[in-house]
């Protein structure tokens, strides 16, 4: 059964450009998992499914019920965790009934079940005993996640609809997304570049700008599929791009034989002696024979462009996100990152880290890991220098950069060479376009301001502005990199990262990542 079909269907961004068009889904109880490169319109689909949008063509037909998980909330400052899960007026029926204040309309309307349900949500999404009474803003960010989460089991709609759910998410929160879902009966749509959590995905839908392709079966499956479809695709590609060449080379020696028999019957008519009939039959038997060959190389050469133009087609023309990160020049076992008995706490606080020893030497890849709210970013804040212990010492030996989830470096309001000459002064305009241009920012591209780059571009001109400097970074401090990109640009990043020399100390939930860059050892936090 199919709770939403989506028939034909076209949309664009508020400034007319096309993302997709005469896109065909059905969504019946099943956990679709959605990607696609950032800009290729996936929250806009997720949009249209839910219907809080009209598609600029085609139709969506609804037979079940849509529930969206909000991840930012708008609630009041009274508001309790009840109101957060979307019951408070039937929590508070319920309360008149106990306290024995209820009325007629109360008992016709009691929902009795919903303290059982309630209670069921929360454990299942790990907020177990959790009071519903509790104020709405005591919650931490986590934990307002998960409370959206359980808003969803309770209201038990036909299709769940999730934008990047695990986004800010720790490892052991990002479970339990997957387990909800595992369990989960009804239908699932889920955008996300989580690739742990695609894995349990019933199939993956591909949003491209070549339109929606389904692929049966979880992450690894679509990957599988997707490299060997991109490799036959390339080859169709070169295949009929040498078509093309050879047809052309053809036309090209036929034209060259006609013009030789062309001037070897100009020669034999001004030798004279040819009765003028005979020379204008051989006139019209060339002109006709010529115009029969023109049209035949015309014809091969329009089959041969089809042909070309089919195999692009099937080969999605976006620049290759491939960058290499220039040499750091640390030696083997050079002092990078020492914390010696490190300890921090706000004044009258409780101390977020305490008695942390650890030493980075050589180009060590290190892992910070732990669950919110353990001192993850307190850390990076010491090993950087942001923040100053309250106990122990900090000794930082090579030069360092820090790259956080949203490139704060970068100054919105600047271009990427405005940005890049602001953070390497020494630099000329020449250096700054030749350093760009290795991280794919060429010509006009180096013009475009900051704020307007997607997540993976925005995080492409951190690393150039950082790297490409006259004196590299020899450690590179990266505090959840991959929270706003597409997979393909994450899977960039991890290829960058992979042939980089220098010593890299990381904050991430994202294993996948984690594994790809050479993770060699972690430091658990909490």
């Amino acid at each position: 059964m199919s709770f939403i079909t989506l028939d034909s269907v076209s949309a664009a961004t508020p400034d007319g450009r096309l993302l997709f068009e005469n896109l065909n889904l059905s969504i019946g109880a099943e956990r679709i998992g959605l990607v696609g490169r950032n800009g290729a319109g996936k929250s806009t689909l997720l949009a249209l499914i839910a219907g809080a949008r009209p598609p600029l063509a085609g139709s969506v037909a609804r037979t079940g019920t849509v529930a969206v998980l909000d991840q930012s909330p708008d609630v009041s400052a009274d508001a309790r965790l009840a109101d957060l899960l979307g019951v408070g007026p039937d929590w508070d029926r319920l309360a008149r009934i106990q306290q024995g204040e209820g009325d007629e309309a109360d008992l016709a309307h009691a929902d009795w079940d919903l303290p059982a349900r309630l209670e069921q949500a929360l454990a299942d999404v790990g907020l177990p005993g959790l009071d519903p009474e509790r104020p709405a803003a005591s919650l931490s960010g986590g934990q307002a996640t998960r409370a959206g989460l359980a808003r969803l089991l309770i209201a038990r709609p036909d299709v769940l609809l999730l934008d990047e759910p695990t986004n800010n998410l720790d490892a052991t929160a990002r479970e339990m997304v997957s387990r909800v879902l595992a369990r989960w009966r009804g239908g699932a749509v889920v955008v996300s570049h989580d690739r742990a959590l695609l894995r349990g995905m019933d199939r993956i839908v591909e949003l491209s700008s070549l339109g929606a392709r389904s692929y049966g079966g979880g992450w690894d499956l679509y990957a599988e599929r997707r490299a060997e479809e991109a490799q036959a695709a390339r080859r169709d590609l070169d295949h009929a791009e040498k078509e093309v060449r050879r047809v052309a080379r053809e036309a090209q020696v036929a034209r060259e034989r006609k013009d030789r028999r062309d001037a070897g019957g100009r020669r034999f008519a001004d030798r004279g002696g040819t009765p003028k009939i005979l020379l204008g039959a051989l006139a019209e038997r060339a002109e006709n024979s010529g115009a029969r060959e023109g049209k035949l190389a015309d014809r091969l050469a329009a089959e041969a462009a089809r042909a070309k133009a089919s195999a692009e087609a099937r080969v999605e023309r976006a620049r290759t996100l491939g960058f290499d990160l220039p040499p750091s020049g640390l030696p083997q076992g050079r002092e990078v990152l020492v914390f010696d008995s490190v300890a921090l706490a706000w004044p009258d606080g409780p101390p977020i880290i305490e008695d942390l020893s650890f030493r980075i030497a050589g180009p060590e890849r290190v892992a910070v890991s732990g669950a919110n709210g353990t001192g993850k970013t307190t850390l990076i804040r010491l090993a950087t220098g942001a923040l100053s212990p309250t106990a122990g010492a900090v000794k930082r030996s090579v030069p360092a950069a820090l790259l956080d989830q949203r490139a704060a470096l970068l100054a919105d309001d600047q271009t990427i060479l405005e940005n890049f000459r602001r953070l390497n002064p020494a630099a000329s305009q020449n250096d700054a376009y030749a350093a760009l241009a290795r991280f794919l920012f060429r010509n006009t591209a180096a013009h475009q301001i900051a704020g307007t780059l997607s997540g993976g571009e925005r995080l492409r001109a951190a690393l150039a502005c950082v790297l490409s400097g006259v004196s590299p970074p020899q450690l590179l401090i990266l505090d959840e990199p991959t929270n706003h990109l597409d997979i393909a640009s994450i899977e960039a990043v991890e290829a960058a990262l992979s042939g980089y020399d220098g010593a890299l100390l990381v904050v991430s939930h994202d294993e996948d990542f984690l594994d790809a860059i050479g993770i060699e050892r972690g430091i658990a936090l909490g």
